[in-house]
């Protein structure tokens, strides 16, 4: 989920400390684009006896435009400015993180990285999803912070002060973690920086004259840091590396000797001696005092804000539907005919019985890499439907896939632990993509609080146009990587055209795509929103760049080599969970029982919004599509849209709280919206 990056200069090398200090600073903004909500760097130093970390709620950028990182640089390394022309004496060894915050907040400086625990300076991408078991399992170490990086290197002393070899302690420490993880550890007392991946998040350049490691979380930061020819000129000759799934790498630092190390096979020990002789002394000054956390909300207060959803389910049922799916008169230009049965149903094209499996491996024969290198990109959320599809493209398709997760600040943590159980079951490389979140979240807060002073309902979808940049990062990264196979893991039941027919869009039929909108459909929603725009001039705000460039992504840029895996698979709904849950331990939300959209921190919200001002939201459509196709009866989907239209608090709380946005006042608004089925029942 984050970005970790590093360097190691073997001792007696011909690099100057500008050139190391310039090098760092490249790399680790090109690593800031994986997380934007803290940073840290840690550098041993062998001269001075010391391993020196800074780290804070801030970003890479920012820890170097203030100058701290420069402080930071010359004091671990004992020199002043002038010095930076002289060579360096000794190795030198230096890991970095740019995170996104998933376990701990980044307010609480114990939580951010560098982490520091048991004489052990650690840095960790990915989601650990069984750390609270494993703290239980090991009562007698001392859990000092949330974050679940801190179980790794108690684990990993743990295990050698019990007298296991450094490479065994890793093997062990990774067969008893569930999740993903990719690190990199030096250690008070070792002469070693290990790096240890179980989903492939790690590559590394080396040269040929080997004095010199570098490495980051993704193979394009390295590609792009070598173009710049200061760089790859002093380095010279290099090779780009990725270190595989399941194995990790031990460096001693001073000579880049190095110890390959498999965690889930058998390998050959080379015995090399990692022992320092010495033990260093780890340097850190936190930054001023920790800030004041409030404590959750009294049961009293959360049992008050529950209270205020209202679930009328009795006066919605009482709604006209259609005699064969369950739409009501309120769906945006819905029509029946004689026999009750809805214009939606009739012109509906079944797609239960797609293109064979065979067919979906002819599609994708062309695209297979010959090499066993990366031969597909799977945009992926953690949702049910794209875990089942990666499953199966991994697992079935034979493909090696890299995964691409686009963070813009709605992705919840159960969505996260989520890409993390499947990525690092899988052995899969997630690419991260994270927004500037803060700058996201905003938007979203400006967007509600003008939706609030004059609701519509098809200005709705303002609020979720931050993640359409999936869209952008996807092609993106298809640019970067070369590989030009993407699969995405939409199916077309979930095609929720009501959503734009709230700004007056008619119905289509005819799509061939769910996400595909005709030119001149696109001319009347911008109408549309230009509307209203004028008219409620709060919408005017600093969100309008950020949305324009998400409609563009969404509806015009163009796509290549697209694929919907679901297009050629049967969806089977009962299928797809039996497999997710009972092979990854896919995690379910506690205030749904169903299993679809429960990773998005918007769906409980505008959900919400479209039942208590429309008597249906995106769950009618869905389960009406499901009837169509034959999949459930009518009194099936009827049970199901009761249980599942009910308020999600738990998501609502969530969002309220995420985008600062006081929770009584927006619902008390919401409820008194009026009903468009107010003279209908």
């Amino acid at each position: 989920m984050c970005g970790i990056f590093g360097l190691i200069v073997k001792e007696n090398s011909d690099y100057e400390y500008g050139f190391v200090k310039k090098l760092t600073e490249e790399l680790a903004l090109f690593s800031e684009s994986r997380g934007k909500e803290s940073a840290g760097f840690a550098i041993y130093n062998p001269l001075l006896n010391k391993i020196s970390v800074i780290k804070g709620a801030e970003t890479v950028s920012k820890l170097i435009d203030n100058g701290k990182f420069d402080t930071f640089f010359y004091q671990s390394n004992g020199i002043d400015k002038r010095e930076l022309k002289s060579k360096i004496k000794s190795s030198f060894a230096l890991t970095g993180h740019s995170r996104l915050v998933t376990n701990g907040t980044q307010l609480l400086d114990f939580n951010n990285q560098p982490v520091i625990k048991d004489g052990i300076v650690g840095i960790h991408n990915g989601i650990i999803t069984n750390v609270d078991e494993l703290w239980q399992k090991f009562s007698e170490l001392k859990r000092e912070c949330e974050v679940d990086t801190e179980i790794l290197l108690s684990l990993i002393r743990k295990f050698i002060n019990d007298g296991c070899p450094l490479d065994e302690s890793f093997v062990k420490v990774f067969n008893l973690i569930k999740g993903a993880a990719s690190i990199a550890f030096m250690f008070e007392d070792k002469n070693c920086l290990a790096l240890f991946t179980n989903c492939g998040s790690l590559y590394s350049v080396t040269n040929e004259r080997n004095d010199v490691l570098i490495f980051a979380s993704e193979e394009y930061f390295l590609k792009e840091l070598m173009q710049i020819k200061s760089i790859s000129n002093s380095l010279g000759n290099y090779t780009i590396k990725q270190l595989p799934s399941f194995s990790g790498l031990l460096f001693k630092i001073s000579t880049l000797e190095s110890e390959e190390v498999k965690t889930k096979e058998n390998y050959s020990s080379k015995g090399i001696c990692f022992d320092s002789g010495s033990k260093f002394e780890i340097e850190y000054k936190p930054e001023g005092i920790k800030p004041f956390i409030p404590a959750n909300i009294s049961a009293s207060e959360d049992a008050k804000l529950k209270n205020l959803l209202k679930y009328d389910f009795e006066t919605v049922s009482k709604l006209k539907r259609c005699a064969k799916c369950l739409l009501p008169e309120t769906f945006p230009f819905i029509e029946f005919d004689s026999q009750g049965i809805c214009n939606v149903c009739k012109n509906y094209k079944p797609s239960s019985h797609p293109d064979s499996f065979d067919k979906l491996m002819e599609l994708v024969e062309p695209y297979r890499s010959k090499n066993g290198g990366i031969d597909c990109i799977v945009p992926f959320s953690g949702g049910r439907d794209s875990s089942y599809s990666l499953h199966m493209i991994k697992k079935e398709l034979k493909l090696n896939p890299i995964t691409i997760t686009y963070d813009w600040g709605m992705v919840t943590d159960l969505a996260r632990r989520n890409i993390a159980r499947v990525t690092g079951k899988l052995g899969v490389e997630n690419i991260l993509v994270s927004a500037d979140i803060k700058m996201k979240r905003e938007n979203i807060r400006k967007n509600v609080t003008a939706w609030l002073r004059k609701p519509a309902l098809g200005m709705i979808p303002l609020f979720m146009v931050g993640d359409k940049y999936f869209f952008y990062h996807t092609m993106e990264l298809r640019k970067k990587t070369g590989v030009r196979l993407n699969l995405w893991g939409s199916n077309k039941l979930e095609n929720t055209d009501f959503k734009v027919g709230f700004c007056g869009v008619g119905l289509d039929f005819d799509k061939k795509r769910i996400d595909a909108l005709k030119l001149k459909n696109v001319f009347k929603l911008i109408g549309f929103y230009g509307g209203n725009f004028l008219t409620n001039p709060s919408y005017l705000n600093s969100s309008l760049y950020d949305t324009f460039g998400a409609f563009l992504s969404r509806y015009v840029r163009e796509r290549k080599d697209y694929y919907h895996f679901f297009d050629y698979i049967q969806w089977d709904e009962h299928k797809i969970e039996d497999t997710i849950i009972n092979e990854y331990e896919w995690e379910t939300a506690p205030d749904t029982k169903s299993t679809w959209r429960i990773g998005d921190g918007t769906a409980g919200f505008y959900n919400y919004i479209y039942y208590s001002v429309a008597g249906f939201s995106e769950i009618d459509t869905f389960r009406s599509n499901q009837i169509r196709e034959g999949m459930i009866t009518r009194e099936q989907g009827l049970k199901y849209i009761q249980e599942e239209n009910a308020p999600r608090y738990e998501s609502l709380k969530f969002y309220f709280d995420t985008i600062n946005l006081d929770f009584e006042k927006a619902i008390n608004i919401i409820n008194n919206i009026p009903k468009l089925y107010k003279d209908k029942v």
